[in-house]
């Protein structure tokens, strides 16, 4: 269920793998996918079993036999697809932690990981996470972090007029919650953070991506193209029902 504050309708849509609403904050259009970590099939995809990228939702919903209910690009990559940062998928880690600085809004510290293990996904930033080093089935590292600990990055700008379609996602303290987001025109670091903070009132929230933004919600009729994408991720319902 969706849950949205600050004077937000909430929307409650039928019990389905996933829960996809449109919604407005700050008079912007944002579209929503909430996630029970407990209960749906959510997971991290790069390659097929044949080692080629799936790139795209189309290619992973066939390789999941029809099964996607929802996808979203998930991290940063490089030209040839590789991840820029951590990530893992089926349990097999493609890259190590990055946990210096550097160009670009990856290297706008503090970023942060997505940690999926056994009914939880948290989001957890980069320095914490290399404290805690936590047991994840699978992980995606991108940034910069939206929201840490309740609190917007301190980079962020309220008046900036760097405009993006951007996605990301928030998840719970107790990481039996999470919701992903993308906005449907563009809009700034500080107004994005401040969707997962205000008006989702999730404590954690990390950027996946702003020039490569994608959504796959069949239960909103969408499903995004463009060029091959990197890390995806997405829940599988095998079950045949929404």
């Amino acid at each position: 269920m969706i849950r949205l504050f600050v004077g937000l309708l909430v929307l409650a849509g039928p019990a389905a793998a996933v829960d996809c609403a449109q919604i407005r904050f700050d008079g912007k259009p944002f579209t929503l996918c909430e996630v029970d970590p407990a209960a749906d099939l959510l997971d991290l995809f790069l390659k097929d079993e044949s080692g080629a990228l799936h790139g795209h939702f189309n290619r992973l919903d066939a390789a999941t036999e029809g099964d996607l209910v929802f996808a979203m690009n998930a991290g940063m990559y490089h030209g040839d697809r590789r991840p820029v940062g951590h990530f893992i998928a089926n349990g097999t880690e493609e890259m190590r932690v990055i946990s210096s600085d550097g160009p670009g809004n990856f290297g706008l510290l503090p970023n942060g990981i997505l940690c999926l293990s056994e009914g939880r996904a948290r989001v957890i930033e980069t320095l914490r996470f290399l404290d805690e080093q936590p047991a994840c089935s699978g992980a995606t590292q991108s940034g910069p972090m939206l929201v840490i600990d309740g609190a917007l990055h301190p980079r962020f700008l309220e008046k900036s007029d760097s405009l993006y379609i951007r996605n990301g996602v928030g998840t719970s303290a107790a990481g039996d919650r999470a919701v992903f987001a993308i906005s449907d025109v563009p809009v700034n670091f500080h107004t994005f953070a401040r969707l997962f903070r205000d008006a989702l009132a999730l404590p954690q929230a990390l950027y996946f991506d702003g020039n490569v933004s994608r959504l796959h919600a069949p239960q909103l009729g969408r499903s995004d193209f463009g060029p091959l994408m990197g890390p995806i991720i997405a829940v599988t319902d095998p079950s045949g029902t929404d």
